[in-house]
């Protein structure tokens, strides 16, 4: 695991490479913070099920957090049999097109994007990235089976996170787009959603580009689906919730557009679908989170230079002179009072009806818009928060979202920005996800958090 990089505690003072720092300094904050320029110009210049080693405990991260992926695994999931040389086996079955069937196609993709996410294999598709998005593109377009489109879309992602180009973006944003607005399924339109927030990305996207794709899924939601022929269809309209998030953690300057988005997911709030109203919920904390920073450091901005109004300190830590406080840089929402009134609401399930929801998703909502709630009144608070108090050393315990990474560390997800880029990061990796971890720099760089050695 690179001798366990990832393992420093930040109260340790340990560091990382020079990359992952400026990423940490500024989570979520910087702007268009993509691993994929640098690492994809250096190339160019020189070059769901769970494994078991990604082990959650309770109030950790859970399949809870990715309703809207089920569907689609469905389609990707089944016995695969694996052997040496056959994911190079796979690539030369895609370039080889000719004379191949949709089953076959089907069954290539399937594997190849299988071995894709269990094993890091940058070197083995190195220079080949153009080729291969080429052909599955060929195979969205044509959409000779709703199967294979999907696969197609999901080979895809994976092939630009294991090995990010810059050329992608500007091949694959407009035939994904047009299979978005066109095809007749709703999983290949949700696939083809994730595919080109995965482009935008990692696939040498401009700020510019990015906007766009992100307006693009704006008018997804906010038409509740008919601007893609999808009306009141839940799948591509969470899709476009969810990546609209992980695209959102990319940029610095959000607040022309905060009033305006923040509004938009509201009205998402009272869908009858749990899986839209949560993904609503968490880009609108992420807005939140956003919209301040904690109390400056000496030498740089001081609370003072604030209105007292734009200074929020914990109740919690009234005590405690050292505290941070969080310093309001521009409002989010104007409305927040009925904002927090409507988040209440749904934590107690008081804006849902017995007969359009799970009790299993109920929990769900409740669970998710607690969370919500806490993070729009104290910004600071980040998912899971928890105000009880660690007998042991006498502090709170915070945010107590966590994932292990095999048994050597855990991964504390204390922000909103950090969870819509391991959910983001997950939706395309699935099992896969500490192999890349471990691994991927490019992984890494998305999500570089710090981790505690378990025991």
């Amino acid at each position: 695991m690179h001798d366990l990089r990832k393992k420093a505690l930040i109260e340790s003072g340990k560091t990382l490479s020079r990359k992952a720092r400026s990423r940490e300094s500024t989570p979520g904050h910087s702007k268009l913070n993509t691993p994929a320029s640098s690492r994809a110009a250096s190339r160019v210049r020189g070059a769901g099920s769970r494994a078991v080693s990604d082990d959650e405990n309770d109030g950790d991260l859970s399949d809870e957090t990715s309703h809207s992926t089920g569907s689609i695994d469905e389609v990707l999931n089944g016995d695969i049999q694996i052997s040496g040389g056959q994911l190079a086996d796979r690539i030369e079955e895609i370039f080889a097109r000719k004379g191949s069937t949709i089953l076959g196609r089907e069954k290539c993709y399937k594997t190849y994007a299988h071995l894709l996410a269990i094993r890091y294999s940058e070197e083995d598709i190195r220079g080949k990235e153009d080729e291969l998005v080429a052909a599955f593109l060929r195979s969205i377009k044509e959409e000779r089976s709703e199967k294979e489109a999907v696969l197609a879309a999901k080979a895809i992602a994976l092939t630009i996170v294991t090995s990010p180009s810059d050329m992608i973006y500007d091949a694959a944003a407009e035939p994904l787009q047009r299979a978005i607005i066109h095809s007749k399924s709703t999983l290949t339109k949700a696939a083809a959603i994730r595919a080109l927030s995965v482009c935008a990305f990692y696939g040498g996207a401009s700020e510019d580009d990015i906007f766009k794709t992100m307006e693009f899924f704006m008018e997804i939601v906010t038409s509740d689906g008919h601007t893609i022929s999808a009306p009141d269809e839940p799948e591509p309209v969470v899709a476009a919730l969810e990546e609209w998030g992980f695209l959102c953690t990319m940029m610095d300057e959000m607040s022309p557009y905060s009033e305006d988005a923040v509004e938009a997911f509201v009205e998402q709030l009272s869908s009858s679908y749990a899986a839209v109203q949560i993904a609503a919920g968490e880009n609108i904390a992420l807005l939140y989170e956003k919209s301040f920073r904690a109390s400056a450091s000496p030498g740089e901005e001081s609370p003072g230079e604030f209105a007292e109004s734009d200074i929020i300190t914990d109740p919690d830590e009234e005590d405690n002179p050292s505290a941070p406080k969080m310093l309001r840089l521009y409002p989010a929402y104007r409305r927040t009072d009925q904002l927090l009134h409507t988040l209440n609401s749904l934590s107690r399930n008081n804006m849902l009806s017995v007969h359009q929801i799970s009790k299993e998703d109920r929990k769900a909502v409740k669970t998710n818009f607690t969370d919500i709630a806490n993070s729009i009144e104290y910004p600071h608070r980040g998912p899971k928060y928890s105000n009880a108090i660690n007998e042991e050393n006498g502090s709170r315990y915070g945010s107590r979202m966590t994932v292990k990474i095999n048994k050597e560390g855990t991964m504390r997800i204390d922000r909103w920005w950090k969870l819509h880029r391991l959910k983001g990061l997950r939706r395309v990796l699935q099992s896969g996800f500490v192999e890349h971890y471990e691994k991927n720099e490019v992984v890494f760089d998305t999500l570089p958090i710090m981790m505690t050695r378990d025991g």
